[in-house]
């Protein structure tokens, strides 16, 4: 049995130049990679149901 928790799948994204050099500046400042800022990110997205 997998455990979904680790399970993974790989995205792949296009970002702007100005977006990349956020991520990366945003990076060496906290000492944190890409993918863990990213996952925070999406952990903070609120979702809302549908009307």
């Amino acid at each position: 049995m997998v455990n979904k928790k680790w399970a993974a799948k790989r995205i792949t994204i296009n970002l702007a130049s100005t977006e990349v050099e956020m991520l990366e500046t945003y990076c060496q400042m906290t000492g944190r990679p890409a993918t863990d800022v990213i996952r925070e990110l999406i952990r903070t997205l609120e979702l809302r149901a549908s009307a």
